[in-house]
């Protein structure tokens, strides 16, 4: 049909008698104003809580919620985030289960106390003016707020959740880690750990944030490129064989600032060592300076080394004199003697034996700070010496400490100002005070990959403090660790991507014991009491009834009544209070979020306390070293199993081109932005349309494409909302009476069927929208719709063929909502409830996926069709030229003859009428050779398409060109089967 003139030679206008859709879903969908619209309706409804009661008894799918943190706005990556966690809820739902979503907040920690911090300054107050009272408090003021604003904005993104508490009902609502209870069973989690004997107090080199002040776990740093300052430096030798007596032991550095805290330095027995005198070395001349070496100096040095240390020292001619054995000889600090030192460096440095040491780069000595470093306090306590030998010369500022000699108060990182972050004063002056005293060898400058405090994004440094850890190589009772139960939980879960289980469990493998005490104030507090020996309460006999009353004290009063209560009260009688001390530290906050799963489904009873396990744990790749790790740990120390049974982690989001979200490259996107000019629902197709497992792309051209994928969709919806206006279910006619068409279609649902609840449970959005996008603009509107248009507009409503067509399309239009629903809410939300389908239930929402009837399923049929259109295809680009040659207009005017070779597939013709599969008038099939002229595609040998025009009368109706000596008398303008209809049509309207 391609004129708009449907009116007869005698006059009569045939429009009226035509069938053409009609509907009030619009095309424009004008979805920033609609979506908030349809949130309204689902409170109205109230959406979830309908959903929980309805499936009540169904089984439950238990997906457990990684908690953002409560401060700031919503950013791109958190609706993303959000959206998956929302489509996972939702399929699962609509896949049968019980799937509820319990949204959560992470209340506490570092992010939070800088903003309250600023807040007190803007008032002129340092936080030393706040009484720890009234800074917790106005923290948790400014969580409250910030929950508020999150809550709102995650609903504005279509995210059906269990966003409100129910009449004042903890156990409802979202989880909140500032909650009293929230924290009453972080400290039950806490103490439960303690009691099992994980929990040791130990001063041991961690990794110390001098700008924030306070100890930082492996999860709460990133690494970024920097660059340092190396040293080769001198020490000078005071026993061993006689022919080193004046030599040097030469180590290499990448951290001056550690030089005044060395105890040793290390070697390893494997590595072959030599005794060097300098023969020669650079000019002043040559260099533009003059080089820290000098003829005559001895060094000693690995062989394998020499060549490279001798390069950096600028020595031009030098000779090995003899192998030395390092274990024979002990040196002294470079600064003994110095006048400075004022004896604080006058003593013997040992030389320890280290598998760490290595040839591979530096001197093959490694100069042993045991403060300040992992290899160099194991191989200090290995070698007999104890802890408290260790000293301690870096203050929790990042500056020696005032008894230090000539370096007291030097910062080694800047800790405010415009060069927060970069190196501080300690640095140079080491390097200064090494060259006054004749130490250094040489200097030089290298980029190393060093560990950065994700918040502040300044660099730590390792600092031996007294911390808290849990101990991951401790055996319990079974011989098993926290490291094995954590291992053997990695390997009992399954993990999307699969490559997940290899990062986590390379990680658990090699990780320390876990650092759980920070020294700050807003927090989950380490409710312990200890001795003066360092022990906590918990070895007391007592303890049960302690940590009873501890709990108490927290349930009612929170976190703020650690701070308050006084020691009688919570240690009770029989103990001897002056005898303990309170614990001031607070919990990693990792940790807090490491227990969600015990105070969130294991208290609200949504999974067995000891036993049960979350079905799915979804976030992004970062937190296999976060959130996803600090579960497994927790709930492995205390329960002995994984507290999940799938993680599924995400990508990043970066621009078009690859590139990291940053403000000042100017390609942030605001996920509030896209709602209030696309709508959300744009961005949930974008969300379900990518691959998440990798780094997601988001750009304008990105959105664009996604806003033409929607309108693909919604033209889909509207096409069968408005073919299907009027539809009963009173036309449905049986299978076998159908056309082979609408088979086909019924079979490609029931194959696209399998592929969206086996995607959906496999959680592949991606091919579940690659697959429905491609269905919708192919299958149906190139092919099944653009065929079926004229049986649809033209044929008698008592049809057969309409009438299945109408059915088919009933069925597509139920399929499409269902199937989209996850992903696209309020557009499937909205189709529904314009169709007669909203008699089925109160929203789409409330539905589940219906099982397809078994013999939809017709692999034969499908066969066949696949020949059929693989022929329509050639027919098609026949035709495709005809019109752009201008030839013809509508593919009504031609009447193709085709020439078909194989057998099979003209023979997949049979009982079909071709004219109609090709929207032509006429066609003639036929399997006689091709003239050379005949068009054919490279593609499709044996197959040739003659274009040739329609012969005969115009219909006035369906504009086909028919004979029109087969036209009824009463209508001969018009062919016998629109005469048939129009009668019918007059008939039924008078």
């Amino acid at each position: 049909m391609a004129d708009t003139d449907n009116t007869s030679e005698g006059g009569r206008d045939y429009r009226e008698t035509l069938f053409l859709p009609k509907t009030e879903f619009p095309m424009r969908a004008g979805l920033p104003k609609a979506e908030p619209q349809w949130i309204e309706k689902w409170d109205e409804l109230k959406l979830y809580e309908r959903l929980r009661e309805e499936s009540k008894d169904r089984p439950k799918f238990v997906y457990h919620d990684g908690p953002p943190y409560a401060n700031g706005d919503i950013h791109l990556g958190t609706a993303m985030n959000k959206i998956l966690k929302d489509i996972v809820c939702r399929s699962h739902q609509m896949s049968g289960y019980d799937a509820g979503f319990i949204p959560g907040w992470d209340c506490h920690g570092l992010p939070i106390e800088w903003k309250v911090e600023e807040q007190f300054r803007a008032k002129g107050k340092t936080k030393e003016q706040v009484t720890g009272s009234e800074f917790r408090a106005a923290c948790r003021e400014y969580a409250a707020h910030w929950i508020d604003v999150q809550r709102e904005q995650f609903r504005r993104l279509g995210v059906n959740a269990e966003w409100y508490e129910k009449d004042g009902d903890p156990n409802t609502g979202p989880y909140l880690t500032m909650r009293f209870e929230s924290e009453a069973k972080i400290v039950s989690e806490f103490l439960t750990i303690a009691m099992s004997g994980l929990l040791y107090r130990g001063a041991k080199p961690i990794m110390w944030s001098p700008v924030e002040q306070t100890a930082l776990a492996e999860a709460e740093v990133e690494y970024h490129d920097r660059k340092a300052t190396t040293i080769w430096v001198k020490f000078p030798v005071v026993t061993g064989p006689e022919t080193t007596l004046n030599a040097s032991v030469v180590i290499w550095t990448t951290t001056p600032w550690t030089i005044p805290a060395n105890q040793a330095v290390s070697f390893n027995p494997k590595i072959s060592y030599g005794l060097y005198e300098v023969k020669a070395v650079m000019s002043e001349e040559e260099l533009g300076f003059k080089p820290f070496a000098e003829v005559g100096d001895k060094l000693i040095m690995a062989d394998n080394l020499a060549a490279d240390v001798f390069g950096a020292a600028k020595v031009s001619e030098f000779n090995r004199v003899e192998d030395v054995d390092p274990a024979l000889i002990s040196v002294k600090h470079p600064f003994n003697g110095a006048e400075f030192g004022e004896g604080f460096w006058d003593h013997s440095i040992p030389l320890l034996a280290g598998d760490h040491v290595t040839d591979d780069a530096g001197t093959g000595f490694v100069h042993t700070a045991p403060a300040h470093g992992d290899d160099d306090y194991i191989v200090f306590l290995g070698s007999g010496r104890t802890a408290k030998e260790i000293r301690d010369i870096v203050d929790p500022e990042g500056a020696y400490r005032p008894d230090v000699p000539r370096f007291a108060g030097l910062d080694i990182i800047r800790t405010s100002g415009k060069k927060r972050g970069q190196d501080g004063k300690a640095g140079p002056e080491v390097l200064k005070a090494l060259t006054e005293v004749g130490a250094l060898l040489g200097r030089g400058m290298t980029t190393l990959r060093d560990a950065h405090s994700w918040r502040s994004k300044a660099p730590v440094i390792r600092r031996a403090t007294p911390q808290w850890f849990i101990a991951m190589d401790k055996a319990d009772r079974d011989g098993k660790t926290l490291r094995d139960k954590a291992l053997a939980g990695i390997d009992q879960t399954d993990f999307v991507p699969a490559a997940g289980r290899n990062r986590i469990r390379s990680m658990v493998e090699g990780r320390p014991d876990w650092l759980i005490s920070r020294q700050r104030n807003w927090g989950v507090p380490l409710t312990l009491f200890v001795n003066a020996d360092g022990e906590p309460h918990t070895v007391l006999p007592q303890a049960s009834e302690i940590n009873g009353r501890i709990l108490e004290t927290i349930r009612n009063g929170g976190v703020d009544a650690w701070f308050t209560a006084e020691k009688v009260d919570l240690l009770g009688p029989g103990v001897n209070v002056h005898e303990w001390e309170k614990v001031t530290d607070v919990l990693d906050v990792w940790f807090d979020s490491g227990t969600t799963h015990a105070f969130t489904l294991r208290e609200r009873g949504i999974i067995d306390d000891a036993t049960g396990q979350a079905d799915v744990y979804l976030e992004g790749s970062d937190q296999h070293r976060g959130w996803f790790q600090s579960s497994l740990l927790e709930s492995c120390a205390t329960r002995g199993i994984a507290p999940y049974k799938t993680v599924v982690t995400h990508g990043f989001i970066v621009d078009g081109e690859g590139r990291k979200m940053s403000k000042s490259i100017g390609n942030t996107v605001n996920p509030l932005d896209v709602a209030q000019k696309n709508g959300i629902e744009i961005l949930r197709l974008w969300t379900a349309t990518s691959d998440f497992t990798e780094d997601l792309r988001i750009s304008d051209e990105i959105l664009k494409a996604n806003v033409e994928s929607y309108r693909r969709l919604r033209n889909t919806f509207r096409y069968l909302l408005g073919a299907l206006d009027g539809y009963s279910e009173d036309e449905n006619v049986p299978l076998e009476d159908m056309p082979g068409l609408e088979r086909w279609v019924l079979h490609r649902i029931s194959e696209l069927d399998v592929l969206v609840k086996s995607s959906y449970g496999k959680f592949d959005y991606k091919r579940i929208m690659s697959a429905l996008i491609n269905f919708c603009g192919v299958d149906l509107s190139a092919v099944y719709f653009d065929i079926r248009k004229d049986a649809l507009y033209c044929d008698p409503i008592s049809s057969t063929r309409r009438r299945a067509n109408r059915m088919v399309m009933n069925e597509l239009l139920k399929r499409l909502c269902l199937w989209l629903a996850p992903v696209m809410p309020f557009t499937t939300e909205e189709a529904f409830q314009t169709s007669h389908l909203s008699g089925l239930s109160d929203s789409v929402h409330l539905l589940t996926f219906e099982d397809v009837p078994s013999d939809w399923k017709n692999d034969e049929l499908a066969e066949k069709w696949a020949k059929i259109f693989k022929v329509r295809r050639v027919v098609t680009g026949a035709l495709e030229v005809e019109r752009r040659e201008k030839r013809i207009g509508s593919s009504l005017e031609a009447a193709p003859v085709v020439h078909i070779e194989d057998a099979d597939l003209l023979g997949a013709f049979n009982g079909e009428d071709a004219a109609d599969l090709f929207i032509t008038s006429k066609a003639i099939l036929t399997d006689a050779p091709a003239p050379g002229v005949a068009f054919r595609m490279e593609d499709v040998p044996g197959v040739a398409v003659v274009p040739g025009m329609a012969e005969g009368r115009k219909c006035a109706r369906s504009w086909k060109y028919f004979d029109p000596a087969e036209a009824l008398d009463d209508f001969p303008d018009i062919t016998p089967r629109d005469a048939a209809a129009v009668m019918e049509w007059d008939q039924s309207n008078g």
